[in-house]
């Protein structure tokens, strides 16, 4: 058992330095492209935010591992967390080669349901206690968390520019660049809210079916480990999902980046510190630049990469489920069920 239990360790690790290398540089795409900040800069700037959002917030975390799964005891538990992690950093390297910026979470959620389902193929105890809150805490703000980014800063476009309406367009600009530099700290930082607990999450949940825990609170090497690789993936910098995101989606001004960017981190600290709601923070980013990118007077959107990228989140926790269901087939005879 402490064999799986070391390989979900470093699984987890390796989840959070690709969430970070995939998902975090992304939080500050919008202003590189509006040249707020540069890219070196920016990536400081998120590594920097991230690493104190992800050490900061405890109570996501808790409230995420407990409103998952309880996962069988012993060695069947930890070859469910280890699958679904594995499933989900396969997909999440395939989409960063492929620029696509997609929700490690919805991969995670999709790769623990299906080597739950694989475990129960095998003939292992089923994962049990799913709690009927479930839906509330965790599918219903993965779900709606695009739309309401999208709506939201397709909206506030309009009182934005109505207040900059007899402001000459490059003191807009300036304006706008300089509160778009402290809006990407403060997508960083929801990041590091948000995603960086899901990785506790993980760890908490395995020291519960390695017997080490019992699932009451976040000890700090788990946070302090989850912000360093966090924090270092970012530094490491994926930028192909960036540059999807600031260059390939839509068009857009500083205006436009400001608003997407400032009501990007309204959501995901409301959701991380207010509610406790795990909200994605790629499709909140991506959705937010796509609506403020609407809203103006010349088409701006990339509608087949649109397209692409939908679908692909649909296809995300199917994809993971499938692979982790064949990864806990696979990992069974191993692990002795």
């Amino acid at each position: 058992m402490i064999f799986f239990f070391a390989l979900v360790l470093i699984c987890a690790g390796a989840f959070a330095f690709l969430n970070g290398f995939r998902d975090a540089s992304s939080s500050v795409a919008l202003a590189v492209r509006t040249r707020a900040l540069t890219p070196t800069v920016a990536v400081l700037l998120a590594a920097l935010f991230n690493f104190i959002g992800a050490g900061l917030s405890a109570a996501l975390a808790l409230a995420v591992s407990q409103a998952w799964v309880s996962l069988p005891p012993g060695t069947n538990g930890l070859t469910i967390l280890l699958a679904g992690l594995l499933s989900a950093i396969l997909w999440g390297i395939y989409m960063w080669w492929r620029g696509i910026p997609t929700s490690s979470t919805h991969a995670l959620v999709g790769g623990l349901a299906g080597a739950g389902v694989g475990s129960v193929a095998v003939g292992g105890h089923p994962v049990t206690g799913v709690d009927a809150s479930l839906v509330y805490q965790v599918a219903l703000p993965l779900l709606l968390s695009p739309v309401i980014a999208y709506i939201g800063a397709y909206l506030l476009v309009w009182p934005a520019s109505w207040a900059a309406r007899y402001t000459p367009p490059n003191v807009v600009n300036s304006r706008s660049r300089r509160a778009q530099a402290i809006a990407a700290g403060a997508v960083a930082f929801g990041h590091g809210l948000q995603d960086g607990q899901r990785t506790s999450a993980v760890v908490i949940l395995a020291l519960v079916a390695a017997g080490l825990s019992d699932g009451g609170s976040v000890p700090v090497w788990v946070a302090v480990l989850t912000a360093v690789l966090l924090s270092a993936g970012t530094l490491a910098g994926g930028w192909r999902i960036s540059y999807t995101i600031g260059y390939r989606l839509t068009r857009i001004d500083p205006l436009r980046g400001f608003v997407s960017q400032m009501y990007s981190s309204v959501m995901l600290l409301v959701g991380a510190i207010g509610l406790h709601w795990p909200v994605s923070t790629t499709h909140t980013v991506t959705s937010a630049a796509l609506g403020a990118g609407a809203n103006q007077s010349f088409p701006g959107t990339n509608r087949k990469l649109v397209i692409r990228i939908l679908a692909l989140w649909a296809l995300t926790p199917v994809a993971t489920a499938a692979a982790a269901f064949v990864l806990q087939l696979a990992l069974s005879p191993l692990a002795g069920l």
